[in-house]
């Protein structure tokens, strides 16, 4: 084998020097290595753990962990905002497990406990590790996740000083029985929150409640633990903690760790000949510029790890680079994503951490923290959402101050595109603040319930819960959920666990089994509210670089059937869509124009789903689907112009629907710019004449029930938001528009109409009466939204995220006639 690159820059300059490649590389950022800062122990740490720390080479923790330390030890509430690498882990576990230790001198061996919360099965049991190296036996740390089997919970119930485990199972497992936990509970003394930045959005918002739920419970047997969290670098961390878990936090930002050298590039891949929809120019694909990179890096013994934006685009990157390379080497590389079974997921870490593996194709299921030592280079095949996640997975490669190598490749997508053209928005762009919302009512009615079920709500617990819990109690008491007795005390009214009635991921339901009809192989799962595009009838599912057609989805069991296949193609589903508001929060004019922010229901339906050819994304065929239809309560940012001002900037009434369309799908794609989300995380919808505005009107929605910030974000932030989007699709290259620029992977409506001109004249003429300063006053974040309880599925605990779509009176085909809606879908 070749020897291994250690130089990022002879990387780079091979990668793009190679096969006529060097007009790929549109910037290349260089960011200098930085000296550590170090700093004495604090007071408190327990001379085993500084003996511990010492044999793993840590003389001296850097300044912002001695920091983090001492925080911890005087019982403040800390959150650790600091790159990538920067021992955070450390950090945070000198004082827990120096507590713990002091806590094994009690009679009963834990006078003192602690838990841990992190967002994956892999980041706790990767955790676990670190912990045993660090402490002696004697401190009993133990995972409780879903794979922890039954015969080892009561053990760990009973005698585990440290638990592991993630939010899920503290909300389905740990609080409903709390009268179990009594004891680890009695005596908890720190909780640990790992990449906490990741509770985001909906997800976010439930996660906050549960915390409550928990602090509650502690209260109850007389604990009152300090909270220590660690995100990765992010907008107001302290802010972001006191959100998550109702309690100030100190924030340490100032990161004293060493850091290498690193070269950042930025990567457009090239037009090729083939052409998608309506004939637009169609780039190469992100994915497969990634597969191609990786090969080579992988050839050239550079220890590598691809990030991809999909579990399947994850497999496919895997699958071409192990074509291109054949054995010996394509046995180092491999796939690693959610929907895995755990031991197909901790075969995979051993082989990352043994060094067996060379190339890893991933989703972002390996951002979070699971130590990934000794990688040369990063490949990020799309923009991932946000920049502290771009800074946290280029932060994989170049650990111990080595030199490493990150490359960003763009998607054919308006973001990806504008990003790779305007560095500074990358580069000289402060990270994002982290959105959520624990006073969402779709999000805190079904912890209410839940809460009520653990122990009775008294009058003290209303300010712990938030703003809206005495507006929503009596609505729970109407709907027979919770009864009120004589001593003013809630109680929860039914048999079944109010647990199970309260969704934390927002998926939509219990997961969808995917199940290999010849043998009742289990391969995977996905996510309820996926299911309808990604396992329906008809659709080629890729599982560990294999390839399936599904036979059948059965949504009442919750099965999709499967069998082994090799089609020469992909599919894509097709939906319809249709908007009514609800409510209007605030409404701002700007000139004639009108720019609203408030509550809105969106109808949709999976009508069908494309056949494409793998190689050019040729259209093949379509086929008819019969799938009920979804309702989702959410929250919007909506804009409407004039008849008058369409004559101003010279848009017919015949443009209107692909103009209209065109800045929907452009906007989509930019709104990442301003809030903590992705586009699969927003839906969209376009309507020449809207009834209840009796406008053109365009409306971008969050997707999940009673929303998650995002839209609010857009609110705030429009004028920034919306002159950045009319700024993306007029300097796009493209003639007519492409994906580049105003057509949308996800569009329920076959990318069709879209105007590229018009939406440019659109777009100006709306900003044209937009206030002076950047950013309008925000919207009042205390005024709740729509009371669960109303008509429609969002009941507590159904709290679904819905796919975006098209409308009523749409073919199948996605067609738009005059006057009718076009969409763009969320993510399920």
């Amino acid at each position: 084998m070749p020897p291994r690159h250690h130089q990022p820059e002879a990387l780079l300059a091979t990668l793009s020097a190679d096969r006529g490649r060097s007009d790929r590389l549109t910037h290349t950022e260089h960011l200098p290595a930085r000296a550590a800062r170090y700093a004495p122990w604090p007071e408190g740490i327990r001379p085993e753990i500084v003996a511990a720390a010492e044999g793993l080479g840590v003389s001296r923790p850097w300044a912002h962990q001695a920091e983090a330390m001492a925080l911890a030890g005087s019982g403040r509430s800390v959150v650790i905002a600091t790159g990538t690498a920067s021992g955070k882990s450390l950090g945070y576990l000198a004082p827990v497990l120096s507590e713990l230790l002091d806590g094994t001198e009690a009679r009963n061996g834990r006078g003192s406990t602690a838990l841990y919360l992190a967002p994956t099965k892999a980041l706790a049991a990767d955790q676990r590790r670190r912990a045993a190296e660090l402490v002696p036996g004697r401190v009993r740390v133990a995972l409780y996740d879903g794979d922890t089997p039954g015969e080892e919970r009561e053990w760990v119930r009973q005698y585990a000083s440290y638990v592991l485990t993630n939010p899920d199972m503290l909300h389905r497992g740990i609080l409903p029985a709390h009268p179990r936990w009594a004891s680890f509970l009695k005596a908890l003394t720190y909780v640990v929150i790992d990449e906490c930045h990741s509770y985001r959005g909906v997800f976010g918002s439930h996660v906050a409640q549960v915390l409550r739920r928990l602090r509650r419970l502690c209260a109850r047997y007389g604990a009152d633990p300090t909270f220590l969290l660690a995100s990765a670098t992010t907008a107001e961390p302290a802010a972001t903690a006191q959100r998550l878990t109702g309690l100030p936090a100190v924030a340490v930002t100032d990161d004293a760790s060493p850091r290498g050298p690193l070269v950042f590039g930025l990567w457009e891949p090239p037009l090729t000949e083939n052409v998608g929809e309506h004939g637009a120019p169609v780039r190469r694909t992100a994915t497969a510029e990634a597969g191609h990179l990786l090969t080579e890096l992988v050839e050239a013994g550079t220890r590598t790890v691809v990030f991809v934006r999909s579990r399947r685009g994850a497999e496919l990157v895997a699958l071409q680079a192990q074509d291109q390379l054949g054995q010996p080497l394509a046995g180092r590389v491999a796939a690693y994503r959610g929907g895995y079974l755990a031991e197909e997921r901790r075969a995979l870490e051993r082989d990352l951490h043994s060094g067996r593996l060379l190339g890893l194709a991933s989703t972002s299921a390996l951002e979070l923290g699971v130590d990934v030592s000794g990688l040369d280079a990063v490949l990020m095949a799309g923009y991932p959402g946000t920049r502290a996640s771009l800074w946290q997975q280029a932060g994989r490669a170049g650990r111990e101050a080595q030199g490493a190598l990150a490359v960003l490749i763009a998607r054919d997508d308006p973001l990806d595109t504008y990003l790779v053209h305007h560095p500074e928005a990358l580069f000289a762009t402060p990270v994002e603040a982290t959105v959520l919302d624990p006073d969402n009512p779709h999000v805190l009615a079904p912890h209410l319930c839940a809460a009520a079920a653990e122990l009775p709500l008294t009058e003290p617990d209303l300010a712990l819960f938030g703003p809206s819990t005495a507006r929503l109690l009596p609505v729970l008491e109407q709907r027979g959920l919770l009864r009120r007795r004589a001593d003013g005390s809630w109680y929860w009214t039914k048999r079944e666990r109010a647990v199970d009635g309260v969704d934390l991921r927002g998926s939509g339901g219990s997961p969808v089994q995917i199940v290999e009809a010849p043998t009742g192989r289990l391969l995977g799962t996905v996510d309820a509210a996926a299911a309808h595009t990604t396992v329906h009838t008809g659709a080629v599912h890729l599982h560990q670089g294999r390839t399936y057609l599904v036979q059948d989805l059965d949504l009442e069991t919750s099965v999709a059937l499967v069998e082994r296949a090799d089609p020469p193609y992909t599919t894509s589903a097709r939906d319809i869509t249709s908007i009514s508001v609800l409510s209007t929060d605030t409404t701002e004019q700007w000139g004639e124009a009108r720019l609203s922010f408030g509550s809105v229901e969106v109808v949709n339906q999976v009508v069908g789903y494309l056949r494409k050819r793998i190689s050019t994304g040729e259209i093949l065929g379509e086929s008819k689907l019969d799938l009920p239809p979804r309702t989702l309560r959410t929250r919007a940012v909506w804009w409407s112009v004039t008849e008058d001002q369409l004559l101003d900037a010279d848009i017919p009434v015949d443009q209107l629907p692909g103009a209209a369309h065109a800045a929907e799908h452009a906007s989509i794609g930019l709104l990442p710019l301003f809030a903590t989300c992705d586009r699969w995380d927003i839906g969209g919808v376009s309507v020449p004449l809207h009834p209840d505005t009796g406008l053109p009107t365009v409306f971008v929605y969050d997707g999940h029930s009673g929303g998650a910030g995002f839209a609010e974000r857009g609110f705030s932030r429009a004028v920034e938001w919306l002159a950045a989007t009319r700024d993306a699709i007029a300097a796009c290259e493209c003639e007519r528009g492409c994906p580049s620029c105003v057509q949308s992977p996800k569009c329920g409506n076959g990318n069709d109409p879209l105007d590229k001109a018009a939406a440019v004249r659109l777009l100006g003429i709306l900003l044209a009466g937009a206030p002076d300063r950047p950013g309008a006053d925000r919207p009042d974040s205390d005024r709740p939204g729509p009371v669960p309880g109303q008509p429609g599925p969002d009941q507590p605990g159904s709290d679904q995220p819905a796919p975006g779509q098209s409308a009523p009176g749409q073919s199948a085909s996605g067609q738009s006639a005059p006057g009718q809606p076009t969409s763009d879908r969320p993510a399920l």
